[in-house]
């Protein structure tokens, strides 16, 4: 099994825009072989150092059977249109593949 931690950074007021077009994808990635989880997380204010906030990210956290299944989700053709859609909205991304230590 893999980890994948992919932080979004979303443009000023787009927040919402993103969410909502990710959201609706979210079925579609479920089903693809060897998706075990996907889920879009946003910071919650605790506290607690050294928590850094940012209230423009979107960190989806997600767990994938093995890196085969990961790669085939990055070009399937559900995920391709995603990225079509959100592209205007997304500053940059940067994307963790982690296995157990």
């Amino acid at each position: 099994m893999i980890n994948v931690i992919a932080s979004i950074q979303i443009k000023e007021g787009k927040l919402s825009e993103f969410i909502k077009i990710f959201k609706s994808n979210i079925p579609k990635v479920l089903e693809e072989k060897g998706c075990i989880e996907y889920v879009p997380t946003i910071d919650v204010p605790t506290g607690l150092p050294p928590q850094e906030l940012n209230k423009n990210v979107v960190t989806i956290i997600e767990k994938w059977d093995g890196l085969e299944d990961l790669k085939a989700h990055l070009s399937a053709p559900h995920m391709l249109e995603y990225r079509e859609q959100t592209k205007d909205l997304v500053e940059k991304m940067s994307v963790k593949v982690l296995k157990e230590a």
